[in-house]
């Protein structure tokens, strides 16, 4: 489905949550955290889309707006989140794919600190 030109997106860094907003309500989010040591990479952990937003294009208009954010600041994304991974498959144009070795350590850093997630 085409993604959704009047949502907002906003990221909370301090938070790890990227969030969208249609007619000012959230509609969707996206957690994530920046792998140690700082700027590693940004790890998508989990898309989240609320039900009454869903099909509207709001998951990958996020996992886009996030890979956009990486790029602005020169840091690969480890997308250990399915649906983010999903979404990167099909559009390697705009979502390069991370190295294995960066992938392992965020899988790491992930299960060592369950409260990232």
């Amino acid at each position: 489905m085409a993604e959704n030109a009047a949502v907002e997106i906003s990221d909370d860094r301090e938070r790890g949550t990227l969030t969208a907003y249609e007619d000012g309500k959230a509609a969707g989010t996206i957690a994530y955290f920046v792998m140690a040591p700082a700027p590693g990479a940004l790890v998508a952990v989990h898309t989240v889309v609320r039900p009454e937003h869903e099909g509207k294009g709001i998951a990958g208009a996020l996992v886009r707006k996030f890979y956009a954010l990486a790029a602005e600041e020169g840091v690969p994304v480890v997308p250990l989140c399915p649906y983010a991974a999903k979404w990167a498959q099909r559009h390697p144009d705009e979502a390069p794919a991370a190295p294995e070795e960066l992938v392992r350590e965020a899988e790491r850093q992930l299960k060592d600190h369950p409260e990232l997630f």
